[in-house]
């Protein structure tokens, strides 16, 4: 009997004994602290995703030659 195997009936019964051993109330804070954490982890991955477009972008903004005495007549 593998961790496979649980089934609907196993989940509950865990579900039920955790409840228990833990109450309600931290149970439903550590839910809270748990969506904090994604939340908190979701906001790094989009800041760092945009500092990485922002570099992209300055790099691809300086095109200018390093030297205009050509185009002046």
């Amino acid at each position: 009997m593998g961790i496979g195997n649980i089934g609907l009936p196993g989940l509950l019964l865990i579900a039920v004994v955790v409840l228990v051993l833990f109450g309600r109330g931290k149970i439903s804070s550590l839910m809270g602290e748990v969506g904090k954490g994604i939340t908190a982890f979701k906001q790094g991955v989009s800041d760092g995703s945009k500092e990485i477009e922002d570099d992209k972008s300055e790099d691809a903004k300086d095109v200018t030659p390093a030297s205009e005495d050509k185009d002046k007549v």
